[in-house]
């Protein structure tokens, strides 16, 4: 901060693979819709293709290098949008900020993210990347950063193996050692636990977007194994308003509508977890005309929901009864399959939540069940009576596989992330142990103020006698540390 102050087929189980990784973030999604990948030329696994850039470059694992121009344009659509993390790009000029940085990547790879990387290399760092999940990436946008010679080892629709084989060689670089990581989920920093410890030896330290990647920070912070310093941007002010709720309220009703073409007026839900996704999710059905009812484990959550005109229930008690059930906690097995023995024919089973956890879809790989491929992200699962419910994204995150997420919201989440990235690289010895730490409030301040300008908003300046009053600098940060306008998941 201060340094930019300065300046459709019939199976049994033996289906199609559904490629569940041992971690909690890497089967979630974040593609576009999209076709179902299902051409022979797709069968061709990218780990067994020689490709090279028109450089001649071959440091990168991606689909189909002949898509750069085509995810070229898509990046250059989202830079319009992305106005902050131009502004940080200008005010580098020719100081930079991450000068020397390493960073190893493994979050979602799309238009949006990539404007995220190539203002990290802007700012002087040099990269490498993976994807986060199995199907978040598009294609064209990862060939796009590979004709830049961006090491990027992504492409929709990669196996468990594939995931894990990605990040290796992203960390397994002779001549090459990060010194940051920036993770989604928190894989990056568990593969490098698990395989490589000794490079922690330069790692100034990890920035983790996800509520998932941030309870396991805290597992090892309280088994005294961490041995960093970690900056939690999930919990930003902003990020959580922005990519959490004002995000799923307006991509949820588009992702039902893609999958499933339902109308919404009158229909019965239940969403599973008050927290700002299922906040975002119940106001906008709320909206559309359908009756929703709420299950939370927090009370001050539960009291909100009551407060805002919803009905607060537990889920086998409406089940039967419901023709959507959405998930939105983060937490594993909110669904699993007593409750869906008990919905009735024709129920939608979605997720919205961080995890591919939350709905138990290994239990419904059973002998006695039937899955019916319909469309891209749409199965029916088939009871021996007929009955049948319809689960969308394989339980993974709908909006991320079956939609797509705002540009506006996304500029919010990166840039948070870039500033983190800068205040962790730049921080004199001492100032952060190894411990996990809140975006510093004047950051999450800053990222407003650049994204207001998107508005041609202008804020009202204190004067001298009213920041003494309120005992605050004129400048920021007008909220104490501790603050955070959000609530739990």
């Amino acid at each position: 901060y201060y340094f930019f102050c300065r300046k459709s087929r019939l199976t049994k189980t033996g289906r199609r693979s559904l490629s569940h990784s041992i971690s909690h973030s890497s089967t979630d999604s974040n593609s576009s819709g999209g076709s179902d990948a299902e051409n022979p030329e797709d069968e061709v696994s990218p780990r067994d293709m020689q490709q090279i850039n028109s450089k001649g470059n071959m440091d990168f694992c991606i689909k189909n290098i002949k898509l750069a121009d085509f995810g070229r344009r898509e990046i250059e659509l989202a830079e319009d949008e992305m106005t902050a993390l131009m502004a940080l790009r200008k005010a580098a000029q020719g100081e930079k900020p991450l000068a020397a940085a390493k960073i190893v990547g493994c979050t979602h790879v799309t238009a949006q993210t990539a404007v995220l990387f190539e203002t990290l290399k802007v700012l002087g760092a040099q990269c490498r990347w993976a994807a986060c999940n199995i199907y978040s990436t598009q294609d064209e946008v990862a060939a796009a950063l590979a004709e830049q010679d961006f090491p990027v080892f992504a492409w929709k629709g990669e196996s468990e193996d594939d995931f894990w084989w990605c990040i290796d060689r992203c960390v397994n670089v002779e001549g090459w050692e990060p010194n940051m990581i920036l993770d989604d989920g928190g894989d990056m920093t568990h593969w490098i636990y698990k395989k490589y410890p000794h490079l922690f030896k330069k790692v100034k330290g990890i920035v983790e977007e996800s509520i998932t990647g941030i309870h396991r920070l805290h597992q090892l912070s309280k088994a005294g194994k961490l041995c960093v310093p970690a900056i939690n941007v999930n919990d930003s002010v902003t990020k959580q308003k922005f990519d959490n709720l004002y995000c799923c309220r307006e991509s949820i009703l588009d992702s039902l509508k893609k999958t499933t073409d339902i109308m919404f007026g009158g229909k019965q839900v239940a969403i599973c977890g008050y927290g700002e996704v299922g906040k975002g999710c119940s106001a906008a059905l709320k909206a559309m005309g359908s009756v929703v009812y709420v299950t939370e484990i927090d009370p001050i959550c539960a009291l909100q929901a009551c407060m805002d005109g919803f009905r607060l229930a537990k889920l086998g008690d409406v089940v039967r009864h419901v023709d959507m059930v959405i998930t939105c906690t983060g937490n594993k097995n909110v669904v699993v399959r007593e409750h869906m023995d008990l919905m009735k024919n024709g129920c939608v089973v979605c997720n919205m939540g961080r995890s591919n956890t939350e709905i138990d879809v290994n239990s419904l790989q059973t002998p006695e069940l039937v899955w019916q491929h319909v469309r891209a992200q749409v199965d029916h699962i088939i009871w021996p009576d007929g009955k049948r419910i319809v689960l969308l994204a394989e339980g993974r995150v709908l909006n991320l596989s079956s939609s797509t997420v705002p540009i506006y919201v996304l500029s919010i989440t990166a840039t948070t992330q870039a500033l983190a990235l800068i205040e962790l690289f730049n921080a004199p010895e001492g100032r952060y142990k190894q411990d996990v730490y809140l975006l510093p409030k004047k950051l999450d301040e800053y990222v407003a103020s650049l994204h207001l300008q998107t508005f041609d908003a202008h804020l009202t300046e204190l004067t001298d006698e009213q920041a003494k009053y309120m005992g605050l600098s004129k400048y920021g940060p007008f909220k104490p540390s501790y603050y955070r306008k959000t609530s739990k998941w």
